[in-house]
């Protein structure tokens, strides 16, 4: 098997991905070109960045696939010019990745770390900590991230309850769905973290009545998706102690423009969209995969549903 592989995406990340990508493709026993100017009919698969110059998907007119470099979509799902199958990144370094910043940033919150770090010298309150078997963590969003997260929450001892748009069924999960599941997934939530897409649908999510429906001094943790949250509501509830702490890693503008409130709210924690990084070890895997699967006619892992829009 004899491929043809645009790069499409930054330079920087060229350097990062080429040997990567050539070891993982080669060890699937295909023979690639990997480049970053392969004329566009010569293209059997795109390997791809949204931020990348690529925008007009009419002229690759042989190509199988399109796959992104990035677990969210939300900047190339409604191309009008792509027909060809997209698939979104999976890998287990992501994965990963987004668990030690949820499970992080809970127990922080949770074990009152801020306090002793920053306390006076000579300061002595042994007040101790509330039990994780005494806390309920709410997720929104059980994609491969928010399931993978919620379990490893559920091993911690928590309480977690789960809401996704269709029903679903995970050991040792409360599984809601629908418009009264997620109020009830909100009326549970000490913690609530929020790992759904961006889509119309889930464009702040957490609004003003949803911020309301939390238990008095709930804690906020966003690792998915900037607009999943309505700002000024966000800042209102945390200014009348409904929200008593909001940890943000994703913005609508990024980076975070130096005037927003968020940067020196006591109440905010803003972290550089550092939640989960695309490493290539680990990515490469997957898109090689992905094209040995478009080379046997087997069919491509993470397609996207181009209706739901994840």
């Amino acid at each position: 098997m004899s491929v043809n592989v645009l790069f499409a995406a930054k330079p920087d990340r060229w350097a990062e991905y080429e040997r990567p990508l050539r070891d993982a493709i080669a060890a699937r026993g295909i023979t690639a070109h990997i480049a970053m100017d392969i004329p566009a009919d010569q293209v059997d698969y795109i390997v791809y960045a949204p931020n990348s110059e690529v925008k007009d998907f009419a002229p690759f007119t042989r190509t199988k696939a399109v796959l992104n470099l990035w677990a969210g979509v939300e900047a190339i799902v409604g191309n009008p010019t792509l027909h060809l199958p997209l698939t979104r990144m999976v890998d287990p370094a992501l994965t990963q990745g987004m668990i030690e910043w949820v499970t992080g940033h809970i127990l922080r919150l949770h074990l009152g770390m801020d306090a002793h770090i920053s306390a006076t010298p000579g300061t002595w309150e042994p007040k101790a900590p509330p039990l994780a078997f005494d806390t309920r963590v709410t997720v929104l969003g059980l994609g491969e991230l928010g399931t993978a997260c919620a379990a490893a929450l559920a091993g911690l001892g928590f309480q977690i309850t789960g809401w996704s748009r269709s029903q679903k069924q995970i050991d040792g999960i409360t599984c809601l769905s629908g418009a009264q599941g997620l109020d009830k997934a909100l009326s549970r939530a000490d913690y609530c973290v929020l790992l759904l897409p961006s889509t119309a649908a889930t464009e702040n999510v957490l609004d003003a009545r949803a911020l309301a429906l939390m238990p008095k001094g709930a804690r906020i943790l966003n690792p998915g998706r900037g607009p999943l949250i309505d700002d000024a509501a966000l800042l209102a509830a945390l200014e009348t102690n409904q929200i008593d702490h909001a940890t943000l890693d994703v913005f609508r503008v990024e980076p975070l423009p130096q005037e927003h409130p968020y940067w020196t709210h006591a109440k905010v924690t803003v972290t550089p969209h550092v939640a989960s990084e695309t490493r290539a070890a680990y990515s490469a895997k997957t898109i090689a995969e992905n094209i040995h699967r478009g080379e046997t006619g087997a069919p491509f892992l993470h397609l996207v549903d181009r209706n739901a829009g994840y």
